[in-house]
């Protein structure tokens, strides 16, 4: 196998590559190899920022004649992506990649799809199935049955507002924290991280929803986070319709079993249904079992399984 392995920020003509190549298995394989974080991160290295690109390793993998056949980016915990242009496959890159990693923190290496390449790779460096993300779709809008017509009731105490750019950053990544502290990717969110999506094109602070606790007289015009329904908007590309999206759905471990994460996903679903969008998807940890649930009420159903690769077991695959 020729080929050279760098480690590394990628320069501009090289990150240039690596979107193509991604492009490229995307098309081949029916589903894109890297989420919006590692596309974040890769934009933030281009921009000078931070975004959490300063935790982040990056390994670019060449062939012979110094083409960029291979992409991989590890994050300080350990979670990673990797991707390999379809006509450099079967030629050990996948395999170098992975073994430039090796040593640091655990790998947990994602397959989306799952692609029937990555269980042979995930072996041969010594990594098995740790984790399932489901990503699951229904049709908007609700309907009757999911969605009685009339306001969507909340729990005493509890009231719905949207987000306010400058003001509610702080109190929502400490809620996010809380209420995803088992969930290693989402809980880790920085502020970066935050502002990293605010600034992107999809980002509507009417779709963002907040529930909050307290007294509206309060001194400083809030009640206490306790609850949110983040909603995104998927424009239509490459032949597929525009799509709604339960971007992240957050409750407060003291508020669970009150319904209220079930009354934020209708009012975000209204939201998004309002928006003459006819579908919506989201994405659940298999293991979540009251998601799961919740979700499966409203009519949500899987249509597509990602797996985690990791050399540790399934109590350790969230951290």
């Amino acid at each position: 196998m020729a080929g050279t392995t760098e480690l590394g920020p990628p320069d501009a003509p090289t990150r240039a590559a690596i979107a193509e190549l991604a492009a490229a298995a995307g098309a081949v394989d029916g589903r894109e190899p890297f989420t919006e974080q590692t596309r974040l991160v890769l934009a933030a290295v281009g921009a000078g920022r931070a975004a959490g690109s300063e935790r982040v390793v990056h390994v670019v993998r060449r062939d012979g004649s110094g083409r960029v056949v291979g992409y991989a980016q590890r994050d300080a915990a350990g979670t990673t992506e990797l991707a390999v242009h379809p006509d450099a496959r079967r030629a050990g890159h996948g395999h170098a990649l992975l073994t430039a990693l090796l040593g640091g923190p655990d790998l947990r290496v994602w397959a989306h799809g799952p692609h029937p390449a990555a269980g042979p790779l995930a072996a041969a460096v010594g990594l098995t199935p740790v984790r399932e993300l489901w990503r699951m779709r229904r049709p908007l809008p609700l309907g009757p049955d999911a969605d009685a017509p009339g306001a969507v009731p909340l729990p005493d105490g509890v009231r719905v507002r949207t987000f306010e750019v400058g003001r509610d950053e702080d109190a929502w990544l400490a809620l996010n924290a809380t209420a995803f502290a088992a969930h290693g990717e989402q809980g880790r969110l920085t502020r970066a991280d935050l502002d990293a999506r605010i600034a992107t094109d999809w980002f509507s602070a009417a779709g963002f929803f907040l529930a909050e606790r307290g007294e509206l007289g309060a001194p400083d015009g809030t009640g206490r986070l306790v609850g949110f329904h983040w909603t995104k908007v998927h424009l239509a590309a490459g032949g597929e319709p525009a799509a709604g999206e339960i971007y992240v759905l957050g409750v407060d471990p003291g508020e669970q079993g009150n319904g209220l994460g079930r009354s934020l996903s209708r009012i975000g679903l209204r939201h998004l249904a309002d928006q003459g969008l006819t579908s919506v998807l989201l994405y659940v940890d298999a293991d979540n079992t009251s998601a799961v649930a919740v979700y499966t009420r409203l009519g949500f159903r899987t249509e597509a399984v990602s797996v985690m690769y990791a050399a540790t077991g399934p109590d350790n695959s969230h951290s």
